[in-house]
């Protein structure tokens, strides 16, 4: 649920003003940020197989120790915690705390059952959204919609950077979204995971534009 990760950045913004767009999109994309490591590693596997399901071609066969439920929490509670030490803000730290966690759920909606509770466990759980592309393109484009639109409600631009590079970072999003959807599958897992690194351009793209816009009074 690509869009739908950044529609919770997006929407964090309106409870932890104070935090910047580009923390809340790396709370919202760690699981899928550390994923890429642990594949290249060995550590959790994945395969390319086209048609699995309607919205994507990839069978997650093994990655608890970034996409179980119980890592997540951990991750979580991590995350939470550094940002604590980092900004001593409770409020900060709960939201992104949250946000972290948000990404199993957004997750469990989409996915097929191939998440599990827990390293070492056997239960695999997915409502399996994937399985429709017209419900997986209303559901995540109503999702991200509404994500973009309270932050474009909680912050105002200060200058053409602040507006401009807002509305260029959403088109963007929906471009790679979309190539994603209806573009060929990745070459290799290789490949796959290199190219996931690539997302930490679009965490300093968030950092970027929120940067030149201010939260608005409540």
């Amino acid at each position: 649920m690509f869009i739908g990760h950044f529609a919770a950045g997006f929407a964090a913004k309106r409870a932890a003003p104070a935090v910047r767009l580009g923390t809340l999109f790396l709370a919202a994309e760690f699981l899928d940020l550390l994923w890429p490591w642990l594949l290249l590693s060995g550590l959790e596997t994945a395969q390319i197989v086209p048609g699995i399901t309607a919205a994507s071609p990839l069978d997650f066969v093994w990655y608890p120790y970034s996409h179980s439920l119980i890592a997540a929490a951990g991750w979580s509670v991590a995350l939470a915690l550094g940002y604590w030490f980092a900004r001593k803000s409770v409020r900060g730290s709960i939201v992104i705390g949250i946000v972290v966690l948000s990404h199993w759920l957004l997750d469990f909606t989409a996915h097929r059952p191939d998440l599990a509770l827990a390293p070492g466990l056997e239960g695999r759980y997915g409502l399996d959204l994937w399985a429709s592309l017209p419900a997986t393109l209303t559901v995540e484009l109503l999702l991200f919609a509404g994500g973009v639109a309270v932050y474009a409600r909680s912050t105002v631009a200060r200058d053409g950077i602040g507006k401009y590079g807002l509305w260029a970072l959403v088109a963007f999003l929906l471009l790679c979204y979309l190539a994603a959807l209806f573009g060929p599958p990745p070459p290799s897992i290789t490949a796959l995971a290199w190219g996931g690194h690539s997302v930490w351009l679009l965490v300093a793209w968030g950092y970027w534009v929120d940067r030149h816009r201010s939260a608005t009074a409540k």
